[in-house]
């Protein structure tokens, strides 16, 4: 059974989509059965090019990448997601929408690598991608297959104080 994670961010242009390659990149790489998509409140419509490189840098496949909303996640042919994560702090005090299964719910807040200063962007995208990285492999060291609800809800706050 696949374990289908949604991670947040407002503009879906750079946090959330580094969480979503390098969460299905790790997964992939551990043989790990976890799907991971990204989206936000207010998509800007591009992914940020710093995160692609950063991806494609670490060995992630970013052909597939889109900047969406979270509206799409919420239709009823979409897939239920198991987990929600959120990664920017304006996501994080945003009204979300009924997510379909209740899914396990927690912040992970990183700060927004588009803030550094331009000689200094493509360092801080991939310290932020390594930042994700580290969180998304503790993620999968997880056995979420066999965790219930309330075991994953405490798992996950305990990896937000790590």
């Amino acid at each position: 059974m696949t374990i289908n994670v949604l991670i947040l961010c407002t503009h879906n242009s750079a946090r959330s989509v580094l969480a979503e390659g390098m969460l299905n990149h790790l997964a992939k790489q551990s043989g790990k059965d976890i799907k991971a998509f990204s989206a936000g409140s207010t998509p800007s419509g591009r992914v940020n090019p710093y995160a692609l490189d950063a991806l494609v840098q670490a060995g992630v496949d970013t052909s597939a990448m889109y900047s969406k909303s979270w509206d799409e996640f919420t239709l009823p042919d979409a897939p239920v997601m198991d987990i929600v994560i959120t990664v920017c702090d304006s996501a994080a005090s945003e009204q979300c929408p009924y997510w379909p299964g209740s899914p396990v719910k927690v912040h992970w807040g990183y700060p927004d690598p588009s803030n550094a200063p331009e000689a200094e962007k493509k360092k801080a995208f991939d310290l932020t991608r390594q930042a994700i990285g580290y969180r998304m492999l503790q993620l999968l060291a997880l056995p979420l297959e066999t965790m219930s609800h309330a075991e994953r809800q405490s798992a996950l706050l305990h990896l937000q104080k790590s």
